[in-house]
């Protein structure tokens, strides 16, 4: 099923036998995680909680904040792979987001202007996203993909676990949830993102060599990847495996609810899944090389349909945050870059952005689809009969991947 990684180069390797590139991008990741998380951590406490939104609404809102960035993701992986400059379009994406937290401080409290910057952040993210992870695998050999990917993740989310924990004390020090201290908390944001973008203009390599120089990236060649059936199954995969996620925001709102827990460790859930995430990104990113990515990625899925069972009332009290917490870290860890080390062998190293931009993308658009249904699910029936729904639609998301990718004997 899988193709044969062609061109690559690793470039300059560490000890570790990964490239300088992918330590370089990860700790950019760290940083932008890191301004991220210090803003959105407490968005779906104050979307549902202080604003009073329903879960309907708060579907629709989740699904765009997610689903929104896939036409994004495709034409910045497109972009970067005919300019042959997945660096530029990685930072012109990173820029935007860092740009987007002098927004919110200019903003104040007008909703519309809120609204067109959270939406400039998110473009900001779809831009660099397939470009950033095209890096990682034009540096990386392919039998390493899975560890680079760990690594990258790993990195990744020690930012978003030490974000929510920089946002309290930003505001501890500028006197609390005040005007004062949301000012201040943005201009922290803004420093931290635009040090990451500091990070990769200096140190970050972009990978041109791969692609001979009489070739050329037309659209048509782009949307001909999907002519290629090993791709079809790829993204076919990725759009059921999205059908399964309902979006952390619910996750966190479900646990709050079901077990009393008061509303100012809201924040403090997210950290919780990230310290998982980070600690097991690296480990299960080397397993995934030694014993196939593909039963690594489903093993994942089966932690997230073990913690929709937990939250449908399997089990209560201080356990099922614990469990349900480490098996939502556990999942983030074993699929996210998993799938894309998955991705990576299959797709041509010219057409490699815009390929895992396709990816990314039906993956987007299907949580997009699966927030809204969820949100209206738990509208119409309640929240434990949609979360037993959620967890019938996983363990079917679970089958049909491993009908559609499973290698032919």
């Amino acid at each position: 099923m899988y193709l044969s990684t062609i061109g690559l180069r690793p470039g300059r390797l560490t000890g570790r036998g990964l490239a300088a590139n992918v330590f370089a991008l990860g700790a950019v990741s760290l940083a932008t995680d890191v301004s991220a998380e210090m803003v959105t951590a407490v968005l779906p406490v104050y979307f549902v909680l202080t604003l009073q939104f329903g879960p309907a609404v708060y579907g629709v809102l989740d699904g765009l904040y997610t689903g929104a960035t896939a036409l994004l993701r495709v034409a910045g992986g497109y972009l970067a792979d005919r300019m042959r400059g997945r660096k530029a379009v990685a930072a012109a994406g990173y820029g935007i987001s860092a740009l987007a937290k002098l927004g919110l401080l200019a903003a104040g409290g007008a909703v519309p202007a809120i609204a067109a910057i959270l939406v400039a952040d998110r473009a900001g993210k779809g831009l660099r996203t397939a470009p950033r992870d095209a890096l990682i695998t034009l540096s990386t050999p392919e039998p390493l993909l899975g560890r680079a990917f760990g690594v990258h993740r790993t990195m990744d989310s020690l930012g978003a676990f030490a974000g929510p924990l920089v946002a309290l004390a930003v505001l501890g020090l500028a006197g609390g949830a005040s005007a004062d201290g949301f000012d201040a908390l943005f201009t922290v944001s803004f420093c931290v993102a635009a040090a990451g973008l500091v990070i990769l203009s200096a140190a970050v390599r972009d990978h041109r060599d791969p692609v001979p120089a009489t070739a050329r990236v037309s659209l048509a060649g782009a949307l001909g990847l999907l002519r290629d059936p090993a791709v079809r199954r790829l993204v076919g995969a990725a759009a059921v495996l999205g059908l399964a996620t309902v979006g952390d925001g619910f996750v966190y709102l479900l646990l709050t609810r079901a077990n009393g827990i008061a509303t100012g460790w809201f924040p403090l859930m997210a950290v919780g899944t990230n310290l998982v995430y980070l600690l097991l990104a690296t480990p299960l990113g080397a397993l995934a090389d030694r014993r196939g990515r593909l039963p690594v990625l489903l093993g994942g899925y089966g932690a997230l349909l073990a913690v929709y069972l937990v939250l449908g009332g399997l089990l209560g009290g201080p356990v099922a945050v614990v469990v349900a917490l480490g098996g939502y870290g556990g999942f983030y860890a074993a699929t996210d870059g998993v799938l894309m080390a998955l991705a990576g062998p299959v797709l041509p190293a010219a057409l490699r952005a815009t390929g895992l931009a396709l990816v990314q993308s039906a993956q987007a658009l299907a949580y997009l689809v699966s927030s809204v249904g969820f949100g209206l699910a738990w509208s119409a029936l309640g929240p434990r009969p949609a979360t037993w729904l959620a967890a019938a639609l996983t363990g079917g998301a679970i089958l049909v991947t491993l009908t559609v990718l499973r290698r032919p004997r």
